[in-house]
């Protein structure tokens, strides 16, 4: 493993020797916009592991994605070896189903300390709840980005990450009711404490994620990545593309619908992923949206 064969991947060819905000910045716009954020392999037969050489080698050299566990672990290995500080953090996924963030900690995510200033980092989220940039660990401040304005909120030692949204134009109204699109303006994503964790604090629910019938991600293939003006996602047979700022506090949302033939090709084409074994393409109506 070497971190120039990863800046290949991600295509990034810009300076490496100041180790500030600007430079974190462009490597992570990078990564969020060359690796994927997919569960694929659930549904190809694969198994999806923690150990850092295997992800290396899936997301580096056979060019795939991952979500966050993976691509947060290994964006995390790159920065540590640059140099910048780092830390490890667990975070608890909300279910706006239920309204309750998740008892167990199934969210890998990264704090960077640059001159004294903590910065959440978190390449493993994708579709809309995907930062363009760190966020700044700071309570109560509206931080604008592309995507919309992020926030984080305090609260004894816990700390909560929402996002607000524009409004949405889906020009094809046989898609305007899916339940791939969120209905609230105002959506949270996380919670958090400080506690510094390991990797293999997420062993078991690697394991649980990717196995049990509850878990979203046994429920739906996804595959979905970052773009220029907004991002791309294939959830089952359903593509989708965002255009943020479409127009004035409107972001474009359009949908197709694909075949089994074309699943396949669209990841190849669209993605820039290339399965070793047959996808089976899966979506059962449930908790997620873009």
């Amino acid at each position: 493993m070497n971190t120039e064969e990863y800046f290949t991947r991600i295509g990034y060819k810009g300076s490496l020797e100041k180790l500030d905000f600007e430079t974190l910045t462009a490597i992570f716009q990078h990564h969020i916009r060359a690796v994927p954020f997919e569960n694929l392999s659930i549904h190809c037969g694969e198994t999806i592991t923690l150990d850092l050489g295997q992800v290396y080698n899936k997301i580096v050299k056979k060019k795939r994605g991952g979500w966050c566990m993976e691509n947060n672990q290994l964006l995390s290995w790159v920065l540590k070896n640059l140099g910048y500080n780092t830390t490890i953090l667990g975070a608890y996924v909300y279910n706006p189903q239920q309204n309750v963030y998740a008892t167990h900690m199934t969210h890998l995510i990264i704090k960077v300390v640059i001159d004294r200033t903590a910065y959440i980092v978190d390449a493993g989220f994708g579709v809309s709840y995907q930062m363009w940039q760190p966020l700044e660990l700071v309570s109560g401040k509206h931080q604008p980005q592309t995507p919309g304005i992020f926030r984080f909120t305090e609260d004894n030692g816990i700390w909560y990450y929402e996002k607000i949204r524009r409004k949405q134009h889906i020009p094809n109204q046989n898609f305007s009711s899916s339940d791939l699109l969120e209905k609230k303006t105002r959506r949270n994503i996380y919670s958090f404490s400080l506690e510094p964790r390991t990797v293999e604090d997420f062993q078991f629910q690697c394991s649980y994620l990717q196995t049990s019938p509850d878990s979203p991600f046994t429920k739906k293939s996804i595959c979905t990545l970052q773009t220029n003006d907004g991002f791309r996602a294939l959830i089952g047979w359903t593509l989708s593309e965002t255009q943020y700022k479409y127009e004035e506090d409107m972001d474009l949302v359009e949908f197709t619908m694909l075949s089994d033939d074309e699943v396949e090709k669209t990841l190849r084409e669209k993605f820039g992923i290339t399965l070793e074994n047959k996808l089976v393409p899966i979506d059962i109506k449930g908790l997620y949206t873009i």
